[in-house]
């Protein structure tokens, strides 16, 4: 397990990656700030083309709730640091309507530097209303994904896409929102919502943070729609594993894409 260091410097570094100025390879780094930079530097990185990744964060039991839905203190101090993180350096976040009812996100920046994600719903039938939180402007873009003709509120977007058996299919979905402009995008949940997009093989990272907590019941991190019968079939990713503090997250490369972005890339200096 290899511990990071997510210093000034190092975040200052990993910003000017996403601009396109720098890279991750140059500098005088200690180990625990180049463990940070190979965690986050697939993400700050523009050179790959689209790149879609995913975050889930739960129990040692797997759990990301209680038998209530209380969902709020799953991650530690560090695993909530570790998804800010990721939503600064991708152009999007991605949530199921079920998430965004529920647990009412807001989907921004607040423990560390850098600009707002975009806030993207799936939303198939419309019954997100129009004053739910995640639809508030604070400046950054609201994206509905949804198949029906329901009018949003001005300043929000709105893609269609037919419904596939009262579902949006996963692929139209990232073809969209590439087309739209959002080439890297973090799908943050549900749990229901990840694992349609993991089993239609468009996520190329998963990241999986894990708190020192045993929950004993609630709802599954996550639950593919077609699960493997027998091992020799499961997924099998590339892990490499980082102690961010107080939680523990498991970097899942899940395509030779994803391992070629590991790699330090020579940028501008």
């Amino acid at each position: 397990m290899q511990g990071i260091n997510v210093t000034a410097k190092v975040w200052e570094r990993l910003l000017a990656v996403k601009a396109g100025r720098s890279c991750t390879c140059c500098g005088d780094w200690s180990a625990d700030e180049r463990s940070a930079l190979a965690l986050y530097g697939p993400l700050a990185r523009r050179d790959l083309g689209p790149l879609s990744v995913a975050q889930i964060g739960q129990s040692l039991d797997g759990r990301i709730a209680t038998v209530t839905g209380d969902a709020r203190d799953v991650s530690g101090p560090d695993g909530l640091a570790h998804l800010h993180r990721m939503r600064a350096l991708v152009d999007g976040v991605v949530i199921g309507v079920r998430t965004a009812l529920h647990d009412t996100p807001r989907l921004t920046v607040r423990m560390c530097d850098g600009a707002d994600p975009a806030r993207i719903v799936i939303d198939p039938r419309g019954r997100l209303p129009n004053d739910a939180p995640v639809l508030q402007d604070n400046g950054a873009r609201r994206i509905v994904v949804q198949a029906v003709g329901m009018a949003r509120p001005k300043g929000v977007e709105v893609i269609r896409i037919d419904a596939t058996d009262g579902s949006l299919p996963p692929a139209r979905i990232i073809e969209a929102l590439n087309a739209a402009g959002l080439r890297t995008l973090m799908i943050e949940g549900g749990g229901i919502t990840i694992a349609r997009f993991l089993e239609a093989g468009l996520l190329a990272h998963l990241h999986v943070a894990i708190a020192p907590l045993l929950i004993g019941g609630g709802p599954q991190g996550l639950t593919l729609p077609s699960p493997s019968e027998t091992l020799a079939h499961a997924i099998r990713p590339d892990c490499c594993v980082y102690s961010l503090g107080s939680d523990v997250v498991f970097d899942c490369a899940l395509t030779a894409r994803a391992l070629e972005a590991r790699a330090p890339v020579h940028g501008a200096a």
